[in-house]
């Protein structure tokens, strides 16, 4: 395979405090056209609408980056929603309420630190070959039994916001990879899986491009059947492949994550 130039990320490993995601070709003010066909001049005022609605009827959600005012989280959950003002405003509005409940901005390197260190998820030091961040999932090193279920919720986000601030220019999805090699009964999470893909879904939509699970074994089967139901759309975005798949088609030979290497 040909070698392709190194996609390093620019910025450190880890951001304390967390540093959110925005829109990377969304400008406050600035809305380009979408796939909906909507000018940004429809756009612009749509924004202003669900900003006007979140005020009068929602003045005790924050204000701020991510918070009700945050006119390019705004645009995005428009888009989302395909553009239907009271859609966009009660998905919106559940989202901020989760962040924060579950106290989004809090979290950092250092709160994570110690079921971090058990190598059970990380955001890879490279791009993708789409020039997509990359988040693994080391299903092998997840035991449900032994570790605190709030602590691994605490770091699917935070792994998911480092991830999404890192986003390039241009570039609004990034790259999930279940390894799934060396998984069994013990590491079996249901309730974790479907955690994961509800907070893709709620709270940060059309983050997700594309999700790898690698070398699922006879095992898993039984799993994803329960669980595809589940994952609502996202399911769809799920490709089961092998270690060799990963290397070949997502990455060069300078960036494929270490655990891929030959």
């Amino acid at each position: 395979m040909a070698l392709r130039a190194s996609h390093a990320l620019r910025r450190p490993s880890f951001l304390s405090p967390l540093v959110s995601s925005r829109p990377s070709s969304v400008r406050t003010g600035k809305f380009p056209v979408g796939c909906s066909g909507i000018g940004s001049r429809e756009a612009r005022k749509l924004v202003l609408d669900v900003k006007e609605r979140l005020e009068k009827d929602c003045c005790s959600l924050p204000v701020g980056k991510n918070g009700r005012d945050d006119e390019d989280m705004i645009y995005w959950f428009l888009k989302d929603r395909k553009f239907v003002v009271e859609d966009a405003v009660a998905k919106l509005t559940k989202a901020i309420k989760w962040r924060q409940e579950f106290k989004v901005s809090e979290l950092t390197e250092e709160s994570v630190k110690s079921i971090a260190e058990t190598g059970k998820a990380y955001v890879h030091d490279f791009f993708d070959v789409n020039d997509r961040p990359v988040l693994v999932v080391v299903a092998s090193k997840h035991f449900p039994a032994a570790q605190d279920p709030v602590e691994n919720e605490k770091l699917c986000v935070f792994l998911i916001e480092k991830a999404l601030s890192k986003l390039p220019d241009g570039k609004e999805e990034i790259l999930g990879i279940f390894d799934l090699r060396g998984f069994g009964t013990e590491n079996a999470d249901l309730k974790f899986l479907t955690f994961v893909f509800d907070v893709f879904y709620y709270y940060y939509p059309k983050r997700l491009g594309q999700v790898l699970f690698v070398d699922a074994p006879f095992i898993f089967k039984p799993i994803w059947q329960l669980a595809k139901p589940l994952l609502k759309s996202y399911a769809s975005l799920v490709r089961f492949c092998s270690a060799e798949t990963v290397s070949i088609e997502y990455f060069t030979e300078e960036t494929v994550p270490a655990n891929f290497r030959e």
